[in-house]
């Protein structure tokens, strides 16, 4: 097949079109620097839409009492002391210029009568702290973002898959892609390269990402550049995915349902969250939620779909309709499910990355010069539990600040030095999978992986499961050298499934092996063989192909937030 190569220039490319990378490209833009941004699926749909809670700034609205230092309390808290406190700083100090920014762009926040933005508890917060838009913050985020960068002129390139960094002796001098519509294979130069391509959560079988998103692209691409990842085995299961259809199994019922009311219950009907947390049932955190899920499923007690009841039928049918219309709407669109009649068949599903690409705190640079990661592809905030409403935060600070780092970047270059067989090896790397036509179908692998990751690396771990999963992964990667591609009329999408296949297999692997090598319970990460949290291992663990997995230091926590982390209360919150 001979198609022709489009070659394009740019002083920063921007790799994905969700908030952290539109927020970067209108921070370029109004610096005055030429920037282009390119993602794999449409900019209004991507995954920054689908976030419904709200985004977390201490701007004392609400609680005057509220603080940034107390925001960064709060959130290394809850990362179970495996957030970096620099990074914390940096977003709970900014957080309020981050809001600041979206209501420049347009966004219409909920506010109180008298205008002021409003707020309310989201999560593990001493003070409501979390502003919103209805329960589709996420959308009005999205949204408010694509017309600033429209009315700034950002070239945006839509349905652009890249399949490769391309690297000089360290150091990044563009991307190599191609258009997912009609396969024009796309050259393109940068000065400086910033990831913004999401986490891997869909390598999971039931998963609260759609299809075709998340499954590990920023980690490849930045570990074929040379980078590393760090802690890609933190990953937060949302306690309720809900079960069929198969297409769209993970797909999320709001935590409102259980803020509301909704109770849990097993297929004996018993309200099994009284096991677990007698004192806040239902309203639990997130992480205590899905392990007593997975313990009821996992002990012969969820239903014979393996899954377990969630009922808010109880409740008011114009409660459900004013405060769960979207849940309500979902059900009826995929199962023909009245909620307001009947439970809901829920389980566990991987629902976020808390870690991803290393980075330096203060700029989010990468080991490889000029590259630079933001979003959920990056590192360093969360830990071992993400504070409800922080990663809507995180993506207009940092993108904010990596906008400006780049440019800085830029700017300091006397010359670019580009690599003519990096080049070539991006090429033959697309051709060679354009013209596959081996008898493995990439569906039917990828498949193969989520199955791999859901039975021996899901909400409970232990060593003998994550072994096995280690060896099935060898056996998948073995396959993906027999697989075929079919580029039809419908579009180059097989091609593309095929480089998210070795996403998802990279992920996989630098998932499980930072899981064997974290011998304890922590947040998220639970080893039913090592069930107790182990105080020597407070650190991140740093994971690439050539050290495995390395043990870095976290900073110690400043005195002015350390002396504000207490337990906070859960009474008439729902703990997320």
């Amino acid at each position: 097949m001979n198609i022709t190569e489009r070659r394009i220039s740019t002083t920063v490319l921007v790799i994905g079109t969700g908030g952290s990378g539109l927020r970067a490209a209108i921070e370029l833009a109004e610096q005055g620097v030429s920037v282009l941004a390119v993602g794999k699926r449409s900019r209004v749909d991507a995954h920054t839409s689908l976030a419904a809670g709200g985004i977390n700034a201490a701007l004392g609205t609400i609680d005057p009492a509220d603080s940034w230092q107390q925001h960064a309390a709060d959130t290394i808290k809850e990362s179970y002391g495996l957030a970096n406190p620099h990074t914390v700083q940096i977003v709970t100090k900014g957080a309020a210029r981050g809001i600041a920014d979206l209501a420049r762009y347009g966004m219409a926040f909920a506010r109180e009568d008298d205008g002021r933005i409003s707020q309310r508890f989201f999560g593990a917060h001493t003070y409501r702290r979390t502003a919103f838009a209805g329960d589709y913050t996420g959308l009005a985020i999205q949204r408010s973002l694509v017309t600033r960068a429209t009315r700034l002129d950002i070239p945006i390139l839509d349905s652009l898959y890249i399949t490769r960094l391309l690297v000089r002796d360290g150091v990044v001098f563009g991307a190599y892609g191609f258009d997912v519509t009609d396969g024009m294979p796309h050259l393109i130069h940068a000065d400086a390269v910033i990831l913004a391509a999401g986490g891997h959560t869909r390598i999971w079988r039931r998963t609260s990402s759609r299809r075709d998103e998340n499954t590990g692209d920023s980690f490849r691409l930045a570990v074929e550049a040379g980078a590393r990842l760090r802690d890609p085995e933190l990953v937060q299961f949302h306690p309720s995915g809900i079960l069929e259809p198969e297409s769209a199994a993970g797909t999320l019922v709001s935590e409102a349902a259980r803020g509301e009311g909704g109770i849990l219950r097993n297929a004996r009907g018993d309200r099994f969250m009284k096991h677990y947390d007698s004192e806040r049932m239902e309203l639990s955190t997130r992480d205590r939620v899905s392990l007593a899920a997975y313990t009821e499923i996992k002990e012969g007690r969820g239903t014979d779909k393996g899954g377990v009841w969630l009922d808010v039928s109880h409740l008011p049918r114009k409660t459900i309709l004013t405060r769960l219309p979207r849940v309500y709407q979902t059900l009826l669109d995929l199962q023909m499910l009245d909620i307001t009649a009947e439970p809901i068949e829920i389980a566990p599903t991987a629902h976020y990355s808390m870690g991803g690409v290393w980075v330096r705190p203060e700029d989010h640079s990468t080991d490889v010069a000029g590259l630079f990661a933001i979003g959920e592809a990056s590192s360093g905030l969360h830990g071992a539990n993400r504070l409800g409403g922080n990663s809507l935060i995180e993506l207009l600070v940092f993108g904010r600040v990596v906008g400006r780092a780049a440019a800085e970047y830029s700017a300091g270059l006397d010359a670019q030095r580009r690599s003519r067989d990096a080049e070539e090896q991006a090429r033959h790397e697309f051709r060679e999978l354009l013209a596959a036509d081996g008898p493995e179908s990439v569906r039917r692998l990828q498949r193969a992986v989520r199955n791999t990751m859901t039975a021996h690396a899901g909400v409970v771990r232990d060593e003998t499961g994550l072994l096995t999963g280690l060896r099935e992964l060898d056996e998948i990667t073995e396959r993906t050298d027999s697989v075929g591609t079919h580029p039809d009329i419908a579009g180059f999408g097989d091609v593309a499934h095929a480089f998210d296949l070795k996403a998802s297999l990279m992920a996989a692997r630098a998932t499980i092996e930072a899981a064997l090598e974290r011998r304890e319970s922590r947040g998220c990460h639970n080893r039913s063989d090592y069930p107790d949290l182990d105080p020597a291992l407070q650190v991140n663990l740093v994971w690439s192909p050539t050290t495995g997995v390395v043990h870095e230091e976290i900073p110690s926590v400043p005195g002015e937030i350390a002396k504000l982390m207490v337990d906070v209360s859960a009474d008439g919150k729902l703990v997320e």
